[in-house]
């Protein structure tokens, strides 16, 4: 899309874009076919072409647009809030009502994106031929404005009030229908552009700004001269090949998705979904023995270890072993000069320069003469990026240094291996996420439970039986599964002795008829 400099340079740039959409929008909206069905009106004894209602508006949003019937009423009233439908019913109630009221399309001429400002001559020729016509009998606010414009345009009155008569007389010449269309037009124009006091202006933007950031500058000897050290600065900077940099993403990416409880399993438990708060407990900042992952995190950068509470209080730790405290603490100073109150930045620098870096300093910090330079003339007028220069330079000192010789440290190695792994919650093993168990594992299982079932014969308990000793006697590799425990029995066998006990239970307590001896005939 090319975007030429007179787009750059309007004021109201951010707004043009949503404008141009439900411009877009309007011009699909009229479409003869698809579009918003239309039809001539009577309005005050006057024929009113192309008019359509609220109703319809409403309707074709919904169908055309697929979309609730809440935002399409929004779409709607932002379609007459910035001046691309007007009622003609009531012109003065920029919203839209959802029933029968009457409603037309802007001309484009009128529409916000193609008039951008509305300037003060415009509007009082509108107001001089408006006073004409309806010889005197303004509104307050308009008499008002009109008083206050011929005031501010005086110089050029004659010209205001010679165009205003030109205009009312041509106008006169024009059928009514098109006349009484014209004014409801330039009035619709002129409540969106000049609304009456207390009412919504949709178009208002606030102060204009300063400085245009897409204004052209002028051809000077020093806009060439900072284009050609921007170019130079360009031309030295470093190159990287897109294989050399995915490569490092790749690295960092798999390196750094072990700790990140997003890509991996959270331990103890995701808190938002077990309700156990054992993971903020194990993470939080003043905890005494920190989480394996946490310590491990430490030693991917210097940031990450200032990014830490817990790990910069084990790192203040060990400078003071080294008798270097003081510039970590000079570190933290200055962060909390550059995020603090500004209303006391003076204080802040002054005291942390009297403190760190003015001869006889009590926790005085070594820095080269060049920085300090830089800090001293910065202290005469101080700010909250006074102390930039120092901060940095100790911070590099710490990141090249003393960060890789902690990492080094018996400290850190015996913290490491002090560090808690926590292993998963049961609660989060024994009740997942999904606790309800599958249809189709419970289908299985009855399945199996009925096949077991089918294969176990009906014992009758009421029969005796004709061999006793053949009872207790057993020559199989295993238990026989009248003899094992309840829990190792399978859920079929199970199910079956279950049935049984409740058949046996059930059974008439008559003597059963004696059965014949092994071996003999029947009658």
């Amino acid at each position: 899309m090319k975007i030429n400099i007179l787009d750059q340079s309007q004021q109201h740039r951010p707004r043009q874009h949503h404008l141009a959409k439900l411009g877009a929008l309007v011009t699909r909206m009229q479409d003869s076919e698809r579009g918003v069905p239309m039809r001539d009106q009577l309005l005050s004894d006057t024929i009113i072409p192309d008019a359509t209602t609220g109703r319809d508006l409403v309707q074709w949003m919904e169908q055309g647009l697929h979309v609730t019937a809440d935002e399409a009423l929004h779409l709607s009233w932002l379609l007459v809030a910035y001046g691309f439908v007007y009622p003609l019913s009531e012109p003065r109630n920029l919203a839209l009502r959802p029933d029968g009221s009457l409603y037309r399309f802007q001309a484009p001429y009128f529409w916000p994106l193609h008039y951008s400002q509305s300037e003060d001559t415009d509007y009082a020729i509108y107001l001089a031929r408006k006073n004409i016509r309806s010889k005197g009998e303004l509104d307050e606010y308009e008499k008002e404005l009109y008083s206050a414009l011929h005031q501010k345009i005086n110089h050029e009155w004659d010209f205001v009030v010679c165009q205003a008569k030109e205009q009312y007389r041509s106008g006169r010449e024009r059928p009514k229908g098109d006349r009484v269309v014209l004014e409801c037009q330039e009035r619709a124009h002129w409540l969106v552009r000049r609304p009456p006091p207390g009412a919504l202006h949709a178009l208002d933007s606030g102060l204009n700004r300063v400085l245009e950031p897409g204004a052209e500058e002028k051809p000077t000897v020093e806009l060439y001269r900072r284009q050609v050290m921007y170019y130079q600065q360009a031309a030295l900077r470093s190159r990287t090949k897109s294989s050399v940099s995915l490569g490092s993403l790749l690295k960092f990416t798999e390196s750094s998705s072990v700790y990140d409880p997003l890509l991996t399993t959270c331990l103890p438990s995701n808190p938002w979904v077990t309700d156990d708060t054992m993971y903020w407990t194990l993470n939080s900042p003043s905890v005494e023995v920190p989480t394996r992952l946490r310590v491990e995190r430490w030693a991917f950068s210097f940031r990450e270890l200032l990014r830490d509470p817990r790990g910069r209080r084990e790192f203040q730790a060990f400078l003071k072993k080294e008798f270097s405290g003081e510039n970590l603490a000079f570190w933290e100073a200055c962060e909390d000069l550059k995020h603090g109150d500004q209303s006391k930045a003076k204080e802040k620098a002054e005291e942390i320069y009297k403190l760190f870096l003015a001869q006889g300093a009590r926790r005085w910090i070594n820095i080269d003469g060049k920085t300090m330079d830089i800090t001293v003339r910065g202290i005469q007028c101080p700010h909250r990026y006074v102390l930039d220069a120092a901060q940095t330079h100790i911070y590099m000192l710490m990141k090249k240094d003393t960060f890789y010789r902690y990492l080094k440290s018996d400290l850190y190695k015996s913290l490491l291996a002090k560090a808690v792994v926590p292993r998963e919650t049961d609660k989060n093993a024994r009740f997942p996420r999904h606790a309800s168990p599958s249809p189709v594992v419970l289908r299985a299982a009855e399945e199996e439970a009925r096949k077991a079932t089918a294969t176990v014969p009906q014992v009758d308990l009421t029969q005796a039986s004709s061999s006793p000793c053949r009872a207790g006697v057993y020559t199989g590799g295993g238990a026989p599964s009248s003899l094992l425990p309840l829990s190792r029995v399978p859920p079929g066998v199970r199910l079956a002795r279950s049935l049984s006990s409740s058949t046996s239970s059930v059974a008439p307590s008559s003597p059963a008829p004696p059965r014949a001896a092994p071996g003999s005939s029947g009658s």
